[in-house]
């Protein structure tokens, strides 16, 4: 299958950057690309950017990809079609214990974590001309966007919401094609899981009115009780939709590297991006949590040695036993 490729090029940045020289950059790669998402989605707009970061800072030719999201990211950096990507844990746990239903049986355990991103929220939206305030207000048979086939969206959303009694058609597609449709009247909901503010939902309520719509009590319970996610709010100041914080569930991301990268290296992207949040943040906002006081939210994915070596050297203990050897 054919991705476009979003390459951002080390001569791109030769005048402007001064490379950081690590100690050992033998079997360093030429270049590499990092597995995102859909466009319109955070995937895609903190992966890109956090590859031009890189790229720019360390002196190596690199780039972001679009991909089918956390799932097929975890096949291409398992196989090494793709060196670094972007995962959430529901879907790497499953991978490594070999239900990824791109490939059942195959135990994905030639992935390792890199460093934490972000809480993925699942949240739903649908145009306030609809009527559909509250997730009891879907009618029945309501086409709802559950966002690229294999996403993490696509894959636990339609879950969610058959737990919770609603009656939908499915359609997959880009969240910016989604939320085109939504305007358009093509859907009723569009239901979203990426980190916030979700540029699809930012760039659609500067169109027209919309309703983002969170849980009540009662659904939160019912998912968290049967999902590997937890409540999460989503503040008001996300989006100008918003009135009041909206609760609705999450579940972490990560950021992953294929196993068989140098250490060096890892240590290197891991440190540039452990040490600079203010520059991941004017990326992308959702890394005011990619901070190294999250790495406890990895319950999924070995750790590649040079990205636990960061992390041990400054307080951030990392079992041996859960260390990529």
């Amino acid at each position: 299958m054919r991705f476009q490729s979003i390459a951002a090029t080390a001569l791109a940045y030769a005048v402007f950057a001064t490379p950081v020289l690590a100690q050992d950059r033998s079997g360093w790669p030429a270049s590499f690309t990092v597995g995102t998402a859909s466009q319109g989605g955070t995937y895609f707009a903190y992966g890109s950017g956090w590859a031009n970061f890189v790229a720019k800072n360390l002196g190596v030719s690199g780039g972001a990809e679009i991909t089918g999201g956390p799932v097929q990211n975890m096949a291409l950096v398992h196989t090494g079609d793709l060196k670094l990507g972007l995962t959430t844990m529901g879907p790497a746990r499953e991978a490594v214990d070999g239900q990824s239903p791109l490939a059942p049986g195959m135990k994905m355990d030639n992935v390792c974590a890199m460093f934490p991103m972000y809480e993925t929220p699942f949240s739903i939206a649908a145009l306030s001309s609809s009527g559909i305030a509250s997730i009891s207000d879907i009618p029945p048979g309501a086409t709802i966007g559950f966002g690229p086939a294999g996403s993490t969206s696509d894959t636990y959303f339609p879950r969610m919401m058959e737990a919770l009694g609603v009656d939908f058609k499915r359609r997959n597609g880009s969240w910016s094609d989604l939320g085109g449709q939504l305007q358009d009247g093509l859907i009723d909901v569009v239901a979203f899981a990426a980190g916030i503010p979700i540029p699809a939902v930012s760039q659609l309520e500067v169109q027209t009115d919309v309703n983002v719509i969170g849980m009540n009590d009662d659904e939160a319970k019912t998912i968290t009780d049967s999902f590997p996610v937890s409540e999460f709010i989503i503040p008001a100041s996300t989006y100008q939709s918003l009135d009041e914080p909206s609760r609705v569930v999450s579940m972490w991301n990560f950021a992953m590297v294929n196993c068989d990268m140098p250490e060096s290296f890892v240590y290197e992207v891991t440190k540039l991006t452990m040490e600079n949040n203010s520059e991941m943040v004017s990326i992308h906002r959702a890394a005011l949590h990619s901070v190294p006081e999250n790495y406890t939210q990895n319950q999924a994915l070995p750790w590649h040695p040079g990205a636990a070596r960061w992390f041990n050297e400054n307080g951030y203990p990392i079992d041996d036993a859960a260390i990529k050897h």
